[in-house]
């Protein structure tokens, strides 16, 4: 097939994502494993052998700019070391980082001693293995760093939320461990421990962290907090938000001039992505909304053109499950998203899949304007994977009819990639966990908006534009 008809057909394609046209609620019913947590003595809970081994091993990006990962872990019986020996070469490892140990209660729950470290000055683009100790114990893993800031750095980002530790749960992540993403760009609700009581929720905080090990220790999770985060019990005098999760999972957020690790910023290849947390103020003049002025004014479309939002709880949603909860943060942020061209918002919350059109709802100010969104080419695409796979189970009533807003929908357990291939160009896809296979269910070539519609972007050579046809059609 010439190239002309290659493009024909892509042409088509995002006339259709961008014009709004054939939302489509899928008819597909899965056959689902209960909606029930794996038995604490499974294996994939197993505990590192060794007294006092390093365990719930997990990384994220440490900087602003990638060249930087904070390595996380836990010793369970006393502090041990938060030294991390690592190295370009697989055994030798010629530099040493030195991190730091905390250690909380909640209700009568005692933790174990979690460990971060900061590893930075490191090379873009490069493979490097680390080890962690403690007494006679240790462990060794390795990460790659991204590519260094420039705006045609290629880098495939993975997009899972709502995750829990159900069987569902490990479908999900075993899919995505084979997907060839770099990074997860996670949406929210880890380890719903605070579906338990008492000393179980700190339990089963522990056992999410060695589920998702297997991922985690090896390549950076970004990280967004969700509503099952907030662990709010007064019942058992817990009254602190957030306490579980800031303990162990920590952001880089004095990096991007944060004073909160609940919203931050980073950069990495050819992306800047910005964490926004539903559950934490952010109305006019709060330090959320103070902190995102300025943050969107720092965005170098010109270094990083793919502009990424996550956020737990959606913005547009025609789901029963959750409807308009999102509302009140789109009256606050959404005018942003427009004036400044936000590629994509991510959101989970919702447990099944929907896809938007570009559409916008700014000139409503309730007390005048279009009372409906409208297309809006200079609004994001709106996604909701809030598929994971936790134990509440999958979000199966959509509102009828499907509102002009929605694109695609359905209520199935599975997870995303986007696939950035230069400034122009990335590819989507969401991947429906069916019965144990893969399926890639929805996908489209998402255009830049800042590149693809740049009277600059003509100075691009056609070879962008060739193999990005290319790679979608042989995916």
């Amino acid at each position: 097939m010439e190239i002309r008809h290659l493009l024909l057909v892509v042409s088509v394609l995002l006339s259709s994502v961008l014009h709004g046209e054939g939302g489509i609620t899928s008819s597909y019913v899965r056959s689902e494993w209960p909606a029930v947590d794996i038995p604490l003595d499974h294996k994939v809970f197993k505990v590192p052998k060794g007294y006092n081994a390093p365990q719930q091993v997990h990384i994220t990006q440490g900087d602003y700019d990638g060249k930087a990962v904070i390595i996380s872990w836990v010793t369970p019986d006393e502090p041990g070391s938060s030294t991390v020996h690592y190295g370009a070469v697989q055994g030798e490892y010629d530099f040493v980082a030195k991190g730091t140990y905390s250690n909380y209660t909640f209700y009568k729950y005692k933790s174990g001693y979690t460990h971060h470290c900061l590893v930075s000055g490191l090379e873009y683009n490069t493979k490097y293995y680390y080890k962690i100790e403690s007494g006679e114990s240790s462990r060794e893993f390795w990460f790659v760093t991204p590519p260094h800031v420039h705006p045609d750095a290629s880098y495939k980002f993975g997009i899972i939320g709502d995750l829990g530790q159900t069987f569902n749960s490990l479908s999900t992540l075993e899919h995505y461990m084979r997907s060839g993403a770099q990074a997860v760009l996670f949406l929210g609700d880890l380890s719903y421990a605070d579906r338990y009581q008492y000393n179980d929720v700190g339990v089963r905080w522990d056992t999410w962290g060695r589920f998702v090990e297997p991922s985690t220790a090896y390549q950076p999770w970004l990280w967004s907090a969700g509503n099952h985060e907030v662990d709010y019990m007064p019942y058992m005098g817990e009254v602190t938000p957030f306490k579980n999760y800031l303990e162990r999972y920590t952001t880089p957020y004095l990096a991007s001039k944060s004073s909160n690790p609940l919203w931050y910023s980073v950069r990495r290849a050819s992306a800047h992505i910005i964490v926004l947390s539903s559950y934490s103020p952010f109305v006019k003049y709060t330090p959320q909304w103070r902190w995102l002025d300025e943050e969107f004014k720092r965005v170098d479309r010109e270094k990083t053109p793919w502009l990424i939002v996550l956020m737990h709880s959606p913005i547009y949603n025609s789901n029963e499950a959750h409807f308009k909860e999102g509302e009140s943060m789109r009256a606050a942020f959404e005018e942003w998203f427009v004036e400044y061209r936000v590629d994509v918002v991510f959101a989970g919350h919702v447990h099944a899949y929907e896809r938007s059109y570009r559409v916008s709802n700014v000139r409503y100010n309730v007390s005048s304007g279009d009372r409906f969104p409208v297309p809006d080419t200079s609004a994001p695409v709106y996604i909701t994977v809030g598929d994971g796979g936790n134990q509440e189970g999958l979000a199966g009533r959509f509102m009828e009819p499907q509102p002009d807003y929605s694109a695609f929908r359905e209520a199935s357990y599975g997870h995303s990639t986007l696939d950035i291939k230069n400034r122009t160009h990335a590819i989507y896809h969401w991947n429906r966990n069916d019965d144990g296979k893969k399926v890639a269910t929805d996908e489209f070539v998402l255009y830049n908006q800042y590149w693809g519609k740049n009277i600059r972007r003509r100075k691009l050579k056609k070879h962008y534009i060739k193999s990005v046809v290319v790679d979608w059609i042989a995916s």
